[in-house]
């Protein structure tokens, strides 16, 4: 009787052990407050439609100017990417603010929709937009994929030598945003950069300059708000032509969807 007793124990015992090393833990879905694929409505066919406030500097930089159009941005398809991640193509197309002539195209970007983060491939340049936990606080270094001086040729400043250093941080996530009459809700808000020197330029004769980045997302809709200004302020004392600006600027709001 003491010897079965004794062979059910170690029966029981050795299940046991098989439970705990003979079968591999199975991965867990992280369970975050908001998904990724649930802000942004990525579909062929769908598209959103932004008026773009565009700031320029013509004149060598001795003037500002603002130009205006509409953009329409349209997901094209989608395919894998090497990594197995959804790869969506986005088609842009340009017309004037009144939308009265024809849609003329205007080149195409990619969106790669991940577990962990949403990542916008644009002009040659890898941006992270959006980074688990999409919670208040959250922080990521959403410009780490960028080289040194991205916007370079283009615009010879010193604006974008830290940028691969930006800290994106999440600020808001079930707000309202209102911009130009347009009223939008459940916005995701991403901070990327808002530092200054000597702006609004009261000396002169210094240096100054402005950084400013910050994304809108409204959940079930995608990007409805962009601002990205970066330029300098050069004095150029002593030299022809008196203080120039370089750089860019733009603001960028969602005006119709589907």
């Amino acid at each position: 009787m003491l010897k079965t007793y004794s062979i059910v124990v170690f029966l029981g015992a050795s299940f046991l052990l098989f439970l705990f090393t003979g079968c591999e833990p199975q991965p867990l879905t992280p369970n975050y407050p908001l998904s990724v694929d649930s802000v942004l409505m990525l579909r062929p066919g769908k598209f959103i439609t932004y008026r773009v406030d565009s700031m320029v500097f013509p004149q060598f930089g001795r003037q500002i100017a603002i130009r205006s159009y509409l953009v329409k941005q349209v997901v094209d398809s989608s395919y894998l990417d090497n990594l197995g991640q959804r790869t969506y193509r986005i088609l842009s197309y340009l017309n004037d603010t009144t939308a009265s002539g024809p849609w003329q195209p205007a080149g195409s970007f990619s969106i790669t929709m991940g577990l962990e983060r949403l990542e916008w491939n644009e002009d040659n340049r890898r941006y992270i937009k959006l980074q688990q936990p999409l919670q208040t606080g959250n922080t990521w270094k959403g410009n780490r994929f960028l080289p040194d001086q991205p916007f370079e040729p283009t615009y010879a400043f010193s604006n974008d030598d830290n940028m691969p250093n930006w800290n994106y941080q999440c600020v808001e996530t079930t707000g309202s945003f209102s911009f130009r009459n347009q009223l939008y809700d459940r916005v995701i808000t991403i901070e990327q950069a808002d530092e200054q020197f000597n702006v609004p330029i009261v000396q002169t004769n210094a240096y100054a300059f402005r950084n400013r980045a910050v994304d809108r997302f409204s959940t079930g809709i995608g990007l409805v708000y962009r601002e990205l200004e970066c330029w300098e302020y050069q004095p150029n004392t002593g030299g022809s032509g008196g203080p120039y600006r370089v750089g860019f600027g733009i603001k960028q709001w969602m005006v119709d969807h589907n």
